[in-house]
């Protein structure tokens, strides 16, 4: 990799090493290092990050551990399907469904380390790589930097192709993989579908040839489902404020969501690798103005992810009471239906007084219900 990159890639091994130094020393590693090695001292924890010597140690030593912590205090069972269709010689491009600023990617990481695939290359918005301590773990960790959209369109532009080619030359140059995610953001509805601009980025590094732009990326959706959706209500009172007129951030927004998403109950997980897209699935488009091709690429990953679902009785549950019908009643319980029900109005007394509660309900459950529609719809 040469230094054209050198603003948005990960750290090499050895600025890992004087990273994970930086990290040690600063006043929040002790809380980290409380949950992620409960049993052991300050000191030993400290040690034990001093002494990695590369970034594929620190993924397999550390971030293995900190992600095992996060599946033991906060889900009851994570589940995996597809990983017999990734060949660890090669370098994939993995597309994914978005429901968790942090945990869709590394959660994933683990499957593969626990396969002996080597791990993605992960994208890391601009917006979230604030202040040394985030960036020192994220760059460590295989994280590169993705300027959000904004400023004017050829500074977009810049971007985008420059991502563009960093995405192309990490996996068709270097054989690594890429995690990125399908859309700009989180979804925060419950409707996971792939933004056409997110295709066209792809693109931009192999103009010449429609066809080779995707089929050489090994393109590979990914289908990650939650059984208790991360954030959830933090999700649904944005979309409400959003109705209303432009939403503004808080400062530290992103960092709680992260926090939040981290140690919120989920129960179950489950992570779904779909078939990649082959040259044979995109040649049939050849044809099409880049536009369409967009299009019709974006509609093929978002079939592959949509009925790879692993429903939940949460998502049968929402669908029936968003409907008001019975038509899944035979996907789950009454106690369920009360569980679900009960977190609700746990999370409807939470908001402030002069919200609409109803309207908050109705939200919350489109974030359940929608991915039943959406399997559905490309099932047919």
């Amino acid at each position: 990799m040469n230094n054209k990159f050198d603003d948005i890639r990960p750290y090499y091994d050895s600025e890992a090493v004087e990273a994970l130094q930086r990290i040690t020393q600063h006043p929040l590693f002790e809380a980290i290092a409380s949950y992620v090695y409960p049993e052991l001292s300050l000191q030993e924890v400290r040690q034990k990050v001093e002494s990695v010597g590369n970034i594929y140690d620190f993924q397999h030593q550390i971030m293995h551990r900190v992600n095992q912590q996060i599946i033991k205090n906060s889900i009851t069972e994570m589940t995996y399907g597809g990983v017999e269709k990734i060949d660890p010689q090669c370098g994939y491009l993995f597309v994914s469904n978005h429901r968790d600023i942090m945990l869709d990617a590394s959660l994933m990481q683990n499957i593969l380390m626990d396969h002996n695939i080597p791990t993605a290359q992960i994208t890391f918005g601009a917006n979230l790589m604030r202040g040394e301590l985030v960036i020192d773990i994220g760059k460590s960790n295989k994280m590169f930097r993705v300027e959000r959209p904004g400023g004017n369109i050829r500074d977009f532009y810049r971007a985008s192709s420059h991502l563009s080619e960093y995405i192309r030359e990490v996996i068709v140059e270097g054989g690594e993989s890429v995690w990125i995610a399908q859309r700009n953001g989180r979804t925060k509805d419950g409707i996971d579908r792939t933004d056409q601009g997110i295709i066209n980025m792809f693109r931009l590094s192999c103009s010449k040839d429609k066809i080779r732009s995707i089929a050489e990326l090994n393109l590979l959706p990914v289908a990650v489902s939650y059984e208790w959706e991360p954030c959830d209500i933090r999700k649904a009172t944005e979309l409400y404020a959003r109705r209303r007129g432009p939403y503004i951030k808080q400062a530290d927004e992103d960092l709680q969501s992260i926090l939040t998403g981290i140690t919120q109950y989920k129960g179950r997980v489950h992570f779904e690798f779909c078939e990649p897209l082959t040259q044979s699935d995109v040649a049939p488009y050849a044809e099409l103005s880049s536009n369409e091709l967009n299009k019709a690429i974006a509609t093929l990953v978002d079939g592959r992810i949509c009925r790879a679902y692993h429903l939940f009785p949460n998502n049968y549950i929402a669908h029936d009471m968003l409907s008001g019908t019975n038509e899944y009643a035979a996907e789950y319980s009454a106690e369920e239906r009360e569980r679900f029900i009960a977190h609700l109005e746990k999370c409807e007394q939470g908001v402030a007084e002069d919200i609409d509660k109803g309207e908050i309900r109705e939200i919350m459950l489109g974030i359940y219900a929608y991915a039943v529609d959406s399997k559905r719809e490309f099932s047919l």
